[in-house]
């Protein structure tokens, strides 16, 4: 009984911990929303590609990416060319964005894309 009280616990603390480090908000009001659990499911050419959406002021005001195992070389190019695409859109718009992969980074420029979209979704809902 002990044992399993013990294991509840751990549960409900690891399910806090993971819930509340999601998103969090900045001195300067930009809140940052962390797609590692978000996005556990989206894959990109090897494998998650989990990013930190910035916002503030309803715009998205960067997007970094996390660790990740794709190929550094074409990964390279996302960084590069793709993530700076999202800078000032409006989380109000970014549902009707059109952002253009990275060519020969294709799988992982739209699992980066799904990545943001679960952020900006999850700001929206949760500021």
């Amino acid at each position: 009984m002990k044992k399993i009280a013990m294991m509840l616990l751990f549960a409900l603390a690891v399910t806090g911990a993971s819930a509340q480090d999601v998103m969090k908000k900045q001195s300067d009001g930009t809140y940052v929303v962390n797609t590692t659990t978000l996005g556990k499911d989206v894959k990109g050419y090897e494998g998650a590609t989990p990013v930190e959406v910035y916002i503030k002021k309803d715009k998205i005001v960067k997007v970094v990416p996390l660790s990740n195992n794709e190929t550094p070389k074409h990964f390279a190019k996302v960084k590069r060319d793709y993530l700076p695409k999202f800078e000032g859109v409006s989380v109000k718009k970014f549902a009707e964005t059109k952002v253009d992969a990275v060519t020969g980074a294709t799988i992982s420029s739209n699992s980066i894309l799904e990545n943001v979209r679960l952020g900006v979704e999850y700001y929206k809902k949760h500021k």
